[in-house]
């Protein structure tokens, strides 16, 4: 038998190092050639590594969260024959095979078991060379997840979604004495139910809805929640960031588009709000040049851009992506609507390119029916500005001296102080208001 390391390869881009998301084998697995062993994060791409040789895991190196770099021991394990480890303890160059890389950076729901703050999917932590050694629960229960039940090693954190997490909170369950049978010991709603089926839960249900609720959690952010904390962050300490907040008449423009979705044909998509906002961005910001642009505070260089590509803010299961339309000055409302579902799907499904995630010059985010009264969104840096179009409410209003009602809505936005005035800012987003209540005009030249 011999020992072989496999290191962290070069996934390309320049990647000096990457950030270990999940693990996908713990000591003591058995494992095939090309199994997948560890997700790990470059800039915006979660990448799968696979396992260049079968064998049987003798010990992992780092924790989820924990920076990698190129080069670096991941996974050692044992094999027949030499394996790579030399006489002198040195390790030939393994052979790199990292799968293809998921985009964007960690929407792999499926197949990873990594997401978002709430606990879901953080890989269980290892001490980065020796052997965990698990003992058995103290009340071993049945199966639930249709494999082998993984004992929790005391003080750890119980790996759960936050959908079971909150069916727990309702059955008054405690994860903690939840055996899990997923990937490190992750629990399923299988899991859950074989702890009920055996009785354990009779001890943790509370006969109250108003029981004293005691203790908490700690959730290490890492991965994409990680990206999103950083990227915030980022934005808010380094753009001054000034909010402006507009009244729009949506009345005439609602009328219309549920005319055009009533008498589209059957291979045209469903307007949304969207595409009309589109549009009337790309009418009014070559008027407006310092707005549509991405500044490079570093350089001191202000980069105003001809083409208009709209970023599209995106809710994911993993976190909010910015899906890009390119070019929307050259789509009408129908390409429009077509592209937005495309990009926003293939966020959604993590399954988007770089390049349909980078690039935008400007940015709508939209909370749909949940949108509120007013919202103070966060620019996308580079971008210098950013709008949220609001939640579109029937109204009382005064219109020649009556009171009427209308299907009012707030458009928010935000922009960056040191390229955008306020009075610019202002006099932009009275221009959109006007074409969004006079619809007929977003398609006149």
């Amino acid at each position: 038998m011999g020992r072989y390391v496999f290191k962290l390869p070069d996934v390309g881009e320049g990647t000096a190092e990457a950030e270990i998301v999940a693990w996908h084998v713990k000591i003591g697995d058995v494992i095939s050639e090309d199994q997948n062993l560890v997700d790990v994060m470059t800039d915006k791409a979660t990448v799968e590594m696979t396992s260049p040789v079968s064998g049987t895991i003798v010990s992992l190196h780092g924790e989820p969260g924990e920076m990698a770099p190129v080069g670096a021991p991941l996974v050692e394990l044992e094999v027949e024959g030499e394996g790579n480890v030399k006489a002198n303890g040195k390790t030939a160059q393994p052979a790199a095979k990292p799968a293809e890389a998921k985009k964007p950076e960690a929407n792999k729901t499926q197949k990873t078991s990594h997401a978002p703050a709430g606990g879901e999917g953080r890989g269980e932590g290892v001490s980065p060379s020796t052997p965990v050694q698990r003992p058995p629960h103290p009340n071993p229960l049945p199966q639930g997840g249709g494999g082998d039940v993984v004992a929790r090693v005391p003080g750890t954190k119980p790996l759960a979604s936050p959908a079971v997490r909150q069916r727990a909170l309702e059955l008054g369950i405690a994860l903690q004495f939840v055996p899990g049978t997923g990937p490190a010991g992750r629990i399923s709603h299988a899991d859950l139910d074989a702890y009920v089926a055996s009785g354990g839960v009779a001890r943790s249900v509370r006969s109250s809805g108003y029981a004293q609720r005691d203790g908490g959690e700690d959730i290490k952010v890492i991965g994409l929640r990680r990206k999103i904390a950083e990227n915030m962050q980022e934005s808010k300490r380094r753009i001054p960031h000034f909010a402006y907040v507009e009244e729009i008449d949506m009345t005439e423009l609602e009328s219309l588009r549920a005319h055009l979705n009533k008498t589209k044909r059957a291979d045209q998509p469903k307007l949304t709000l969207l595409p009309f906002l589109m549009r009337a961005l790309v009418k009014v910001l070559p008027e407006f040049p310092q707005i549509n642009a991405r500044y490079d505070d570093e350089a001191g260089v202000v980069h105003r851009s001809n083409a208009v590509h709209v970023g599209i803010a995106t809710q994911t299961a993993n976190g909010l992506m910015v899906a890009v339309v390119r070019h929307a000055e050259a789509r009408d409302v129908w390409d429009s609507a077509v592209e937005v579902a495309r990009v926003s799907g293939l966020a959604r499904d993590g399954k988007a390119s770089r390049d349909e995630l980078s690039g935008s010059t400007i940015t709508i985010t939209s909370l749909g029916t949940l949108g509120g009264v007013v919202t103070t969104p966060v620019i996308n840096r580079p971008e210098v500005a950013i709008i949220g179009p609001n939640a579109i409410i029937d109204r009382p209003v005064v219109r020649e001296g009556a009171i009427v009602v209308r299907k009012m809505m707030n458009l928010s936005s935000s922009f960056d102080h040191r390229v955008v005035d306020g009075y610019d800012a202002a006099l932009f987003i009275q221009r959109i208001k006007a074409l969004l209540e006079h619809p007929a005009t977003l398609f006149m030249d």
